[in-house]
């Protein structure tokens, strides 16, 4: 019997990014950002429990990333989407860098991982998401 986790978001990038970049794919300059997205939607998913994160993606969703909390050091997020979606950049203490992209509910999903990485390592969530 495994470790029992609770699940706080389990899916993909918000469906918004897709609209937008297919919108946007109309024009030839456009295209890669189309593909990207399109691949995004396909392949990219994201587990946020009250343990870990998880980022499965990659060729044909092959890659996986687990982090767990007492490795962050630093959180930022990025509004996008008019604010409807957004990105997570997740630091870790070997300086490594782990981008959440396209999150909906962004918002709500920083503040629970800033949570929980105050209550794994100690710190304040203010020395977590400023410094």
């Amino acid at each position: 019997m495994g470790i029992r986790e609770n699940t706080f978001y389990e899916g993909g990038p918000h469906i918004g990014d897709l609209i937008v970049n297919i919108l946007l794919g109309f024009t030839v300059i456009c295209l890669p950002l189309t593909i990207g997205a399109i691949v995004r939607s396909i392949w990219l998913r994201y587990r946020i429990t009250d343990r870990r994160i998880s980022v499965t993606g990659g060729w044909m969703g092959r890659d996986r990333t687990d982090i767990i909390y007492s490795e962050i050091v630093k959180i930022v997020k990025v509004p996008r989407g008019i604010g409807l979606w957004g990105d997570i950049v997740v630091t870790l203490k070997d300086k490594s860098r782990l981008e959440l992209r396209s999150l909906p509910r962004f918002r709500e999903i920083y503040d629970y991982i800033a949570q929980k990485t105050s209550a794994k390592t100690g710190r304040s969530v203010e020395a977590i998401t400023s410094s």
